[in-house]
């Protein structure tokens, strides 16, 4: 059950670009401000018919959780804003990229922050995954500026949440991080109004319904990623990760025909490279330490 919620949760993430496009004409500013509102209310129903209201409070009244999600929802926000940005954009396929190399950035991030050694493996993966940057930054003439973004963003996100660790679950985190990011998005609603005016109720009802889904989408791959994450073991849940920027990159590819010159491919060969290296040492590792931890007869 718990490899269904986690392909649940990343099929969901995959096919995110496909559904932000059907949001047009919505700028991105209003689609992400409206994904934090609805997340919220959303999470505010969640928390009523859990009964997690209680759980809740005691977390709002410790300072050092609200900093965290405080912080924690900085970077998504960013996250969230960049990746619609990107969609609407025409760049799927660069930001599949930045999900692709997130698993590299979050080794990166326990050398730096944590002060992790790392196994020879990890070392080349995160190497291939340097050169691959650069090769896809000299190939195609820009640099990837939304795959790092998205990558780093999304890495120090996780990490925060890391170590919140189990005192947060998953939708009293989100409730906190929206409730933070609440006052953006009413800003963000109100020079977008006042701007380019808000498509929200304009367009046709399936639209409306699609704005107010924004806070679905969000909430239930999280939870669904929550549950599988209890469940499964760790490596298990390292491999389903790539199915979410495996399906961007092809609804970017196939389905919108993004462009693809050979400088970006050949850097997408060097990034997917330095994901099976990492999944290698994963399984590796993840063998070594069940056969360290069967007792001697």
């Amino acid at each position: 059950m718990g490899l269904v919620f986690s392909i649940s949760a990343y099929g969901v993430w995959g096919f995110l670009p496909g559904f932000f496009l059907l949001l047009a004409p919505a700028s991105p500013w209003e689609i992400v401000a409206f994904r934090i509102l609805m997340s919220l209310v959303f999470c505010a129903i969640l928390l009523t018919v859990t009964r997690g209201w209680r759980a809740f409070l005691e977390l709002a009244r410790q300072p050092r959780v609200l900093g965290a999600m405080a912080l924690a929802g900085v970077l998504i926000y960013i996250n969230w804003q960049v990746f619609v940005l990107a969609t609407l954009g025409g760049h799927v396929v660069e930001g599949s990229l930045g999900y692709f190399i997130n698993p590299v950035i979050t080794v990166a991030l326990g050398v730096v922050l944590l002060r992790e050694r790392l196994r020879p493996l990890q070392w080349v993966a995160v190497g291939v995954s340097v050169i691959a940057i650069l090769v896809i930054a000299l190939g195609y003439g820009a640099f990837p500026w939304i795959a790092l973004a998205l990558a780093l963003s999304f890495g120090f996100y996780g990490f925060i949440k890391k170590r919140v660790g189990g005192q947060v679950d998953a939708v009293s985190g989100l409730t906190l991080e929206t409730v933070w990011l609440t006052p953006v998005a009413i800003v963000q609603l109100v020079v977008t109004g006042v701007t380019v005016g808000l498509t929200f109720g304009t367009v046709s009802p399936v639209h409306t319904l699609l704005m107010v889904a924004t806070g679905v989408i969000t909430a239930t791959p999280l939870l669904l990623f929550a549950a599988a994450a209890r469940r499964l073991p760790l490596v298990a849940l390292g491999l389903t990760q790539y199915l979410a920027p495996i399906l961007q990159f092809l609804t970017g590819v196939f389905l919108l025909n993004e462009p693809m010159p050979l400088g970006r491919w050949i850097g997408f060969a060097l990034v997917w490279l330095s994901l099976v290296l990492l999944t290698v040492d994963m399984v590796r590792a993840a063998r070594a330490s069940r056969r360290a931890s069967v007792p001697v007869a």
